[in-house]
């Protein structure tokens, strides 16, 4: 569908819908109109009159961190927590931008690039691109976590008519399962509302400096109660556009070839039915679906690949770009039953992504078998024009996991009487299902050797190649289908000493079974014809306990200490052509590349506390925390391109985190986060060509946010605003390798704001982020056998009209 088609629907939608609600609205109001006239309230305000004025309280939030809804002042471990105003005030629209306004939280691109869906995410230094993900991700109760891969990163979920983020620190290996290590972010959507109709609307356009696009996002969201009180449906629709601010350029000449490279475009759909079936039994299916489709990445190179000339900021000379279309499909149902007791809780959900995304391999193949594996008696000027022969790797990236958990959950702890305990127990199973197809053609590869007289079948022309090696011109294909399955039983259990005094303890017993299946062909197999790989089943198991304490010094301050225990499960790794690759295992010791490797765990414990002062105007919540991690799942990278995933050596990680959140007066709000993170290995790591004490990759030193807004009164129904913020990130290790050029990160800061004012149910604002246009470049990675930069993304000014009706 094109964009302006998309666009038109929406707003038909957002037209009919407004006509919709206000024919529901109409009957509701006549269904409950009273036979007489009531008298005025004294609350009731007459038409024109001011607002009421604005608190200087700090407001409560409630969190589900504990899977039940609960103060989050009194949830014994260290949460962040962005409302959903808050994602639309500061314009926070992904994960990235999360990184920055969270303490301890940080992403890094990912080995194929940085670029949508392809990035990783981090949790108070515990990172590792390989195995399973470090940082368990959620939407609502549906787990969106899957294993590290080469070919995409971690799922990123658009920030649409979202309630809140919550961003569980430490490990959850106790409630949320493995992956978990580092902690937990949770996306928690906007639910039905079984009484008011509501009509939301957003426009918004920006335009990029450095020569960038024009951007645009449109959405609306529709709630509307079918049957006052007992359903109500709520669906909303997005489509979004960034207009690219990436320059590709010819390698030879620097002439401009393609302007705006990395453009994006956005489509998310989510509908919600909720059902009060009875009083006790609520029934809520949902629905969430996301594409990003993008151009290519966003990152630039600093040289031309054939000449090695400088390029300027933004420009990239690749020959072959690599767009991506990611595909996000989450249907849910979650039942709710009151036992009087406790509450039965269900979630059976289906989490499906589908990743097809293009890479330049005219580096990783063209000119790696060109510059390697021709012969010195192949025909002059041959390996040459090998080199420079556009290459291709064609990446379809397929998961689809099925999950049920099923729960139950004491009502909450009653001061005043009732038992002391409180409990929540339950089972997980889950069956996850992960195929990567990579196909890698070199077009051209065979007339190319014909028109020298040789073909690249022949063994004396190109080392180690046989007939077939490159039938239909491809160098490479693989298909590899991974498999886990998961049986889990869990629970805690809270003794309330006292009114102000808990204890917990809880646990998790996993058991998984694992198994990896795979065939292969062309060149880099080294083997003639099809190779297969017969899946075997590997099962692993994992217990993971869980012990808080927390004591409430009064109504104001809360005082918790924490040990849990985290995990990651074990998995497989693919065979490697001997051919290719036996000489270096051999120098390693080893006879071939494991065929699998092992769990790895730690042991985390924490300290802090959830303090008010100043009559709730100022709250400061603070922790401290140390990680032992040891048995670490690696990533070993062979000269001959191929790689296995390993175990090796220990880690540590010891930080803090502090956030202040300040209202002075009712009109100013201030807030302040920063957090610290020293992570280092402890000891010398073979597999990642590390010493002792090097940092661990990928974590910032600290990271911290300043923030403020100032509210001021134009006219009896309209007031102003101005907010600021600004971001600090330290300086990190991209890798354990001092030679590479990733190998270390520069600290950087940015700056965002908004000035605008609400009239009526109407809001009109004029925003900037990266509003001193800071281009640094933060990551130096190398792709594919080249180094690639990612800026930070030019300063971006636009314009948002949003409004309810």
């Amino acid at each position: 569908m094109k964009r302006t088609r998309l666009h038109l629907a929406i707003a038909t939608l957002f037209t009919a819908t407004t006509a919709l609600s206000a024919s529901a609205w109409a009957q509701q109001a006549a269904d409950a109109m009273p036979t007489t006239t009531p008298a005025a309230s004294d609350d009731a305000a007459p038409a024109g009159a001011k607002r009421a004025p604005r608190s200087d309280q700090i407001q409560l939030v409630v969190v589900t961190a504990q899977k039940r809804k609960e103060d989050v002042n009194k949830v014994p471990i260290s949460v962040s927590v962005v409302q959903g105003e808050d994602l639309a005030a500061k314009h926070i629209t992904g994960l990235e931008d999360i990184t920055r306004n969270v303490p301890n939280i940080s992403f890094s691109g990912g080995t194929q690039g940085s670029g949508a869906g392809l990035s990783n995410i981090e949790m108070r230094g515990i990172s590792s691109s390989a195995g399973s993900g470090t940082v368990g991700i959620y939407m609502d109760d549906v787990s969106m976590t899957t294993r590290n891969l080469y070919s995409l990163g971690s799922p990123e979920p658009k920030f649409f008519d979202v309630d809140r983020i919550e961003v569980l620190r430490g490990p959850q290996g106790t409630l949320y399962g493995a992956s978990s290590m580092g902690g937990t972010l949770k996306v928690i959507m906007n639910q039905p509302d079984l009484k008011h109709v509501t009509n939301s609307f957003s426009t918004e356009v920006s335009a990029t400096d450095k020569a960038g696009g024009l951007n645009d996002t449109v959405n609306a969201v529709l709630n509307v109660p079918l049957i006052p009180n007992e359903m109500a449906l709520r669906i909303g629709v997005q489509s979004s556009h960034i207009g690219g601010y990436i320059k590709q350029v010819d390698p030879d000449t620097l002439a401009t070839v393609h302007d705006h490279t990395n453009t994006e475009n956005d489509v998310v759909v989510r509908a919600a039915l909720k059902w009060n079936v009875t009083r006790d039994l609520t029934v809520t299916p949902s629905i969430f679906y996301q594409q990003v489709k993008t151009g290519d990445l966003g990152t630039e190179y600093p040289l031309s690949q054939t000449t090695g000339a400088a390029l300027q900021p933004y420009q990239i000379s690749k020959p072959v770009l690599e767009p991506g279309k990611d595909k996000l499909f989450t249907p849910s149902l979650t039942v709710n039953y009151d036992l009087g007791a406790a509450d039965l809780i269900s979630v059976s959900s289906y989490y499906q992504r589908t990743f097809d995304r293009t890479q330049d391999g005219t580096q990783a193949n063209s000119s790696f078998i060109g510059g390697v594996f021709v012969t010195p008696s192949a025909p002059d000027g041959l390996a040459g024009a090998l080199s420079v022969l556009p290459g291709y790797v064609y990446l379809n990236n397929q998961v689809h996991q099925f999950s049920q958990e099923l729960r139950v959950s004491s009502k909450g702890y009653d001061p005043k009487g009732g038992t002391p305990l409180t409990w929540i127990g339950g089972l997980y199973f889950s069956n996850l299902h992960t195929t990567v197809n990579d196909y890698e053609p070199i077009p051209g590869i065979g007339a190319l050797f014909k028109s020298y007289g040789v073909s690249p079948d022949d063994p004396n022309i190109v080392t180690g190649s046989f007939p077939g090696a490159f039938a239909g011109d491809s160098a490479y294909f693989s298909a590899r289908h991974y498999r886990t399955q998961q049986e889990a039983v869990f629970g805690e259990l809270s003794y309330h000493m006292t009114p102000d005094l808990t204890f917990t303890a809880g646990a998790r017993e996993v058991h998984a079974t694992d198994s990896l299946a795979r065939e292969g062909s062309n060149y880099f197999t080294s083997t003639p014809g099809e190779t297969i790989q017969q899946p075997h089943d590997v099962d692993s198991r994992a217990f993971t306990p869980k012990f808080a304490v927390s004591w409430n010094v009064d109504a104001s301050n809360m005082l918790y200490a924490n040990a849990a225990k985290g995990f990651r499960l074990g998995s497989q790794n693919r065979d490697i052509p001997l051919s290719l690759c036996g000489a270096e295992l051999n120098s390693m010791g080893l006879t071939q590349a494991p065929a699998s490797f092992g769990a790895d765990s730690l042991w985390s414990y924490e300290l802090g506390n959830k303090s008010r002062f100043l009559n709730n105007r100022l709250s400061v919540n603070a922790a401290v925390y140390y990680i032992d991690w040891k048995n670490i799942q690696v990533d070993r990278t062979l000269d001959c391109t191929f790689d296995y995933e390993t175990n090796a050596g220990k880690a540590r990680s010891a930080g803090l985190e502090l956030e202040v959140k300040a209202k002075p007066t009712a009109d100013l709000t201030i807030d302040f986060s920063t957090g610290y993170s020293n992570a280092y290995l402890v000891e010398a790591n073979q597999a990642l060509g590390s010493n002792g004490g090097q940092k661990v990759p990928g974590v910032p030193k600290f990271n911290a946010t300043l923030g403020g807004e100032y509210r001021f009164t134009i006219t009896g129904d309209t007031d102003g605003f101005v907010r600021m913020t600004g971001h600090w990130t330290g300086s990190s290790y991209g890798t354990t390798h001092d030679t590479d050029t990733d190998y270390t990160r520069p600290a950087y800061a940015t700056v965002d704001a908004s000035i605008g004012a609400n009239v009526g149910k109407y809001q009109v604002s004029l925003f900037a982020k990266n509003l001193g246009n800071n281009d640094k470049i933060i990551q130096k990675p190398s792709v594919q056998f080249f180094q690639e930069n990612y800026r930070l993304v030019p300063r971006t000014v636009g314009l948002n009209f949003s409004g309810s009706i």
